[in-house]
C-alpha cells in the first residue's frame, strides 16, 4: 500500500502505542496493517490510540472511527474529515513505488516493461503471491535448468492460479485449516505449486527430502516416519518415483491418511468454494532441523516470522530487482526454500534453478548458470565452494565470465577459510570479485538469515591464539599456527545477539561462550515438544543492561567489533584437561589425506569415567585398497599437531558409516551413538533385506496403533455417553434453578463426569483464591475443557466471562445466562468498551470474575496475545487479580477433534497480582505480570511472538 501524504506522524502514535503494549517485539506501524491482527491492538488499545490521535491533533474523530477504522489509513481518513488544526502537523511528499524493471536474461526478451512494486505491506506469504501474480502476472518468476537446458519457467500468475487449483484439490480431499501436509518432491514446479497450494487452503507445508540412496532406504524412512509422527501429517505428497516408499512410511505412520501425487490433486472440477483465510500469526510451515546434534526438531515459522526475515535480510544484502539468483540448493532446506526461493519472489528477482544432483555430478553447471543469466546472487555452503575450487577442471572454464556475481553467501555449514581464499584465486582471473566472497550466519530457530557482513566487504578472517581459544578467549596472534576464524556479519536489523556464558550471564567481546539470538524472524518454538522449546529460550541482560528473552542458538563464538565468529557447536565441543577443542578443523585435514572420502570424517567425544574427562574419537570412511595402518599413523599425527592432544581411537570404516543430515552435516551425535552400542557397520544392509525390514517393523506399528486405537475409541465412546446421560439433566436443573442452585448443580455434574471419566484435575495454590471479595481471575485458554474444569475445580462461584458470539447459539445462550455468565463483543470496538465498563463495575460489586484473555485457542500449544479487558476491570476497581494455568486439557481434548482422550489436568492458583496504579500503563503493567507467570506456569511457549 502506498503512502498517503502526511501520515506518517499519525504512524509513528500507533507505533509508539504497539511499543508500549509489546516491548521490545513491536512491528512498525504501515498504512495497511491491520489494528488488530497485525499490531495486537484490541478494542480497548484502540480507544487509548484514538484519545492519543486527538490530542496530538487537537481534532475530534467521528464516533464511527472506534468501531470502523481497520487501519491507521482508516485512522487518517478518518481525521481527513474531522476538524483538525492548521498547525498540528504537515505534510510530507509520499514516496513512489519503486521504479526497477526485472533485468533480462541473456538470450530472452525482458518479461516486462512495468516497474516492479515489492509487497511491502503483505503479512502473508499468500498476500504476497497474490498481490505480485495481480500487479506482474506475466513477469517471469523462476527458469528451471535441467542439465544446464532451460526445462520450464513459471509466472507470478501461473504460480497462484495453479496452487489456488492445488489448494482445492486439497480441500476437496479433506484438508482441514492447520492441518500439516508433508511435501517429498524435488526442487521443481511441483515443489512450488503445492507449497503455496498447502498454503492457500490453511495447511501447514513440512518439507522432507526424498531418499537418496537405495543403499540407506532404511535410515532415510525410519527418520522421515518421526518427523510425519512429530508434525502430525495428514497428507503426504510425492512425485509419481517416491511412491512406493510413501506407502511404506504410510503404512508405518498411522495418522498418515493420504499419500497423493500432484497430478492427482489436480484432477476433477474444483469446487467453488471459499478459500480459508490466512493471518501473518498462522504457521507458514514446519522447518525440521537437520538433527546434526540429535533428532530433528520441528521449527514453527508463522507467516510473520518468514517476512521479517526476508525484509531484514533483503535490506542488509540490498537486494533489488534487477538481480538474479541463481541456486542449486534444495527447497526442504531452509537457506534453498527461504534464502533463494522466497526471498528471490519478494523482490522481484529472477531465480534460474538447478537440481542439486546436477551440480553435484557437474559443479561448473552452477558458475556457467551464472555465466549464462548474468547472476548476481547466490548462496551455498562452504563444501559447494570448495567443490568449486578443487574438482572443476581448467578446460571446462574456458570463456567463463563471473563479473556479474557480487553476492556469494556461504554459509549453513562451518565456514573454512582456506576454501576462501582457495576459490577467490582460482576464480579471480574469470572475473570474480573477492569482495564477493561473504560468509553469513543463520538457523532455522531464526527464520534463515541471523548475520550478514555489509556487501561487497569480502571475508574478514581473525587470527587468534589457539591455546587462549581453548581457555575461551579469542586473543588475536600472529604466529603462524594461528587459529583463522572468519567473521559472519552483524545481526540483520531488528535482530540482536549476545554472547553469554554457562550462566547466563553476557560476555565482553573476544570471549568465546553461547551465541543467544533474538528479533522478529524467532521462532516462537519447537512444535508439539514443549521440553525443547523450554531449552530453547532464557532470560538474560543485553550490553546495555536490558532484561530481554533470548534464544539459545546452540552454537559457540565470540564478538569483535559487534561482528559474529564462530567457533562450533556446542554438543561438538570436546573436553579435555579443562581444554574445550572442535573438531572442524581436524576432519578437514584428514578429510585431505590419500585414501579417505572427503567430507565424510567425525570426529568427537564420548565419556571417560576413569579419566573424568573425553576419549577423543575419530570415524573415518575410507577407500578400498587404502594402507589401513599408514592412515591411521598420519591421523595421529594430524590429531597432535591440531588438537594438541592424541586420538583416543581411530575407526577406519566402509562408504555410509559416517551419517549426515539432509544438508550434508555430520551427524556426530548419531554416530557416537552407533560407536558406543558397536553397531556403525549395521548401517549398509541390501536395500532389498532393508525394505523387508522396513515393511515388518510397519506391519507391527500397524498392529500397535490398532490396539491403541481400539483403546482409545472405547474411552473416547465411555466419555461421550456420560456426557449425552448427564447433559440433558443439568441443563433442565440449571434453567429452573437459576444461578446458585444452578451454580452448585453444574459443579457436581462436573466433578462427577470427570471423576467417572477417569480422575478430575489436580489442583495447587488454592489458599491463594479468596473465598469472598472481589477479584478477577484469569486463565490460559488450550480446549473446550478448560470451562469444565474449572467449574469442577474452584470452591467459590465465579462469574464467567464468554464471547458474545454464543448469544447465537439458544442452548448456550439460555444455560450460560441461568448461571449469571456475562457477555463480551470481541469484534465491535465500540461495544467492548462498554463490556470493559460493565464488568469493571460488576468486579466493583463484589463479584469474581474468570477470563480467558485469550479470546480463543488452537491445537498447536502457545500463549496467544492477552486482550486488556480482564486488567481494566481489576484496575478500575482496584481487585486482586489471581492468574490461573491449566495444563494437560489441551492434549485430553485437542483443537479440531471431539474425540476425548486419558490425559492429566492440573491446575494451579498463583499467588495475587495488584494494581500498580489507576490508569493506561497500571493495565499494561498487569497484564504483561499475569502473562509471565502463565507462561512459567503452563511451560507453553509465547505465541505472542509470532503475532
Amino acid at each position: 500500500m502506498k503512502t498517503e501524504p502526511g501520515i506518517e506522524e499519525l504512524l509513528r502514535i500507533v507505533t509508539g502505542l504497539v511499543g508500549e503494549i509489546r516491548p521490545g517485539r513491536a512491528p512498525v506501524a504501515k498504512a495497511g496493517s491491520h489494528l488488530e491482527r497485525d499490531l495486537g491492538l484490541d478494542s480497548l488499545a484502540r480507544a487509548e490510540l484514538l484519545l492519543r490521535i486527538e490530542r496530538n491533533y487537537a481534532a475530534r474523530l467521528p464516533e464511527s472511527t472506534l468501531a470502523e477504522a481497520e487501519t491507521p489509513a482508516d485512522l487518517w481518513r478518518a481525521l481527513q474529515s474531522a476538524a483538525v488544526s492548521a498547525d498540528t502537523h504537515r505534510r510530507t511528499a509520499g514516496s513512489g513505488p519503486i521504479d526497477a524493471a526485472v533485468a533480462p536474461l541473456a538470450g530472452e526478451p525482458p518479461d516486462s516493461e512495468t516497474p516492479f512494486v515489492a509487497p511491502q505491506d503483505a503479512s502473508t506469504l499468500v498476500e504476497m503471491l497474490l498481490r505480485l501474480a495481480e500487479h506482474h502476472p506475466e513477469r517471469n518468476h523462476v527458469r528451471f535448468l535441467q542439465a544446464e537446458q532451460l526445462a520450464e519457467t513459471l509466472s507470478y500468475g501461473q504460480l497462484a492460479h495453479q496452487a489456488e487449483t492445488l489448494a482445492r484439490g486439497l480441500m476437496r480431499q479433506g484438508l482441514k485449516p492447520g492441518m500439516s501436509v508433508a511435501v517429498m518432491l524435488p526442487g521443481g514446479p511441483d515443489f512450488f505449486r503445492a507449497f503455496f497450494g498447502i498454503l492457500m487452503a490453511g495447511g501447514v507445508p513440512a518439507p522432507l527430502y526424498p531418499p537418496a540412496r537405495a543403499t540407506q532406504i532404511e535410515e532415510h524412512l525410519i527418520r522421515q516416519a518421526g518427523i510425519l509422527e512429530s508434525c502430525q501429517a495428514v497428507f503426504l505428497l510425492v512425485s509419481p518415483e517416491v511412491r512406493l516408499p510413501g506407502r511404506l512410511l504410510q503404512a508405518r505412520v498411522a495418522g498418515l491418511a493420504h499419500v497423493v501425487t500432484i497430478a492427482e490433486l489436480v484432477q476433477g472440477e474444483p469446487r467453488a468454494r471459499d478459500l480459508p483465510p490466512v493471518c501473518a500469526a498462522d504457521t507458514a510451515f514446519l522447518q525440521y532441523t537437520s538433527g546434526s546434534t540429535g533428532d530433528p526438531k520441528g521449527v514453527v515459522l508463522s507467516h510473520a516470522n518468514l517476512l521479517a526475515n526476508i525484509r531484514a535480510w533483503s535490506a542488509a544484502t540490498a537486494l533489488r530487482s534487477e538481480d538474479v539468483c541463481v541456486s542449486w540448493l534444495p527447497l526442504y532446506h531452509d537457506m534453498g526454500l527461504i534464502g533463494a526461493w522466497l526471498g528471490s519472489l519478494y523482490n522481484g528477482m529472477p531465480l534460474v534453478l538447478m537440481s542439486p544432483l546436477d551440480f553435484l555430478a557437474r559443479p561448473q553447471r552452477w558458475l556457467w548458470a551464472i555465466h549464462n543469466y548474468r547472476g548476481s546472487i547466490t548462496a551455498a555452503p562452504n563444501f559447494a565452494y570448495e567443490l568449486c575450487a578443487r574438482r572443476i577442471p581448467d578446460e571446462e572454464l574456458v570463456g567463463l565470465d563471473l563479473s556479474s556475481w557480487r553476492l556469494a553467501a556461504n554459509g549453513a555449514e562451518p565456514v573454512n577459510p582456506d576454501t576462501l581464499s582457495r576459490f577467490c584465486e582460482r576464480f579471480a582471473p574469470f572475473g570474480f570479485n573477492p569482495a564477493a566472497m561473504t560468509p553469513v550466519y543463520g538457523l532455522a530457530e531464526c527464520t534463515v538469515g541471523l548475520a550478514v557482513p555489509p556487501p561487497g566487504r569480502g571475508a574478514r578472517i581473525d587470527r587468534v591464539g589457539r591455546e587462549r581459544l581453548q581457555q575461551g578467549i579469542a586473543a588475536p596472534s600472529t604466529l603462524a599456527d594461528a587459529q583463522a576464524v572468519p567473521g559472519c556479519g552483524m545481526p540483520l536489523p531488528g535482530h540482536r545477539i549476545r554472547i553469554a556464558d554457562d550462566g547466563g550471564e553476557p560476555l565482553p567481546e573476544r570471549h568465546v561462550g553461547h551465541l543467544e539470538f533474538g528479533g522478529p524472524s524467532a521462532t516462537s518454538g519447537y512444535f508439539r515438544n514443549p521440553e525443547a522449546t523450554r531449552d530453547l529460550f532464557r532470560n538474560g541482560d543485553d550490553a546495555d543492561g536490558v532484561r530481554r528473552t533470548w534464544l539459545d542458538s546452540g552454537d559457540l563464538a565470540y564478538l569483535a567489533d559487534g561482528e559474529v565468529f564462530l567457533t562450533g557447536r556446542v554438543k561438538d565441543t570436546m573436553i579435555r584437561a579443562g581444554r574445550n577443542l572442535y573438531p572442524y578443523e581436524l576432519e578437514a585435514a584428514i578429510g585431505a589425506l590419500p585414501g579417505v572420502r572427503r567430507g565424510c570424517v567425525a570426529v568427537f567425544g564420548v565419556a571417560d569415567a576413569r579419566g573424568g574427562s573425553e576419549r577423543l574419537v575419530a570415524v573415518v570412511e575410507t577407500r578400498a585398497g587404502a594402507d589401513a595402518e599408514e592412515q591411521r599413523r598420519a591421523i595421529d599425527v594430524l590429531g597432535m599437531q591440531i588438537l594438541g592432544e592424541p586420538l583416543d581411537d581411530v575407526v577406519l570404516a566402509p562408504p555410509h558409516t559416517v551419517l549426515k543430515t539432509s544438508s550434508g552435516k555430520i551427524r556426530r551425535a548419531a554416530i557416537r551413538a552407533h560407536y558406543l552400542a558397536g553397531t556403525l557397520a549395521a548401517a549398509s544392509h541390501a536395500p532389498a533385506w532393508q525394505v523387508v525390514r522396513l515393511l515388518a517393523g510397519a506391519v507391527a506399528a500397524r498392529l500397535r496403533g490398532g490396539l491403541r486405537s481400539a483403546s482409545a475409541n472405547c474411552y473416547a465412546a465411555w466419555a461421550w455417553g456420560l456426557f449425552a446421560v448427564l447433559t440433558p439433566w443439568v441443563w433442565i436443573g440449571v434453567v429452573i434453578g437459576r444461578k446458585r442452585v444452578g451454580w452448585h448443580l453444574a459443579r457436581g455434574a462436573a466433578r462427577l463426569l470427570l471423576r467417572l471419566a477417569g480422575g478430575g484435575p489436580r489442583v495447587s495454590g488454592m489458599a491463594n483464591l479468596p473465598l469472598h471479595g472481589p477479584c478477577v481471575l484469569v486463565a490460559n485458554h488450550a480446549s473446550y475443557l478448560d470451562s469444565v474444569v474449572l467449574l469442577a475445580a474452584l470452591p467459590r462461584l465465579p462469574v464467567f466471562v464468554a464471547k458474545g458470539e454464543l448469544l447465537g447459539n439458544f442452548f448456550a445462550r439460555t444455560f450460560l445466562a441461568a448461571l449469571d455468565t456475562e457477555f463480551v463483543e470481541r469484534f465491535d470496538a465500540r461495544q467492548g468498551v462498554a463490556d470493559a465498563r460493565r464488568l469493571a463495575a460488576r468486579v466493583s460489586a463484589g463479584d469474581c470474575l474468570m477470563f480467558f484473555p485469550e479470546g480463543t485457542f488452537f491445537r498447536p500449544p502457545g500463549l496467544l496475545p492477552f486482550r486488556l479487558g480482564a486488567f481494566q476491570a481489576a484496575v478500575e476497581a482496584q481487585a486482586a487479580l489471581l492468574p490461573v494455568a491449566i495444563t494437560g486439557t489441551r492434549k485430553a481434548l485437542p483443537d479440531g477433534t471431539w474425540r476425548p482422550r486419558r490425559h492429566p489436568i492440573a491446575i494451579i492458583i498463583d499467588t495475587p497480582l495488584r494494581p500498580s496504579g489507576t490508569d493506561w500503563d497500571a493495565s499494561l503493567a498487569l497484564r504483561d505480570a499475569a502473562r509471565a507467570r502463565l507462561l512459567q506456569l503452563t511451560g507453553e511457549p509465547d505465541a505472542e511472538e509470532d503475532a
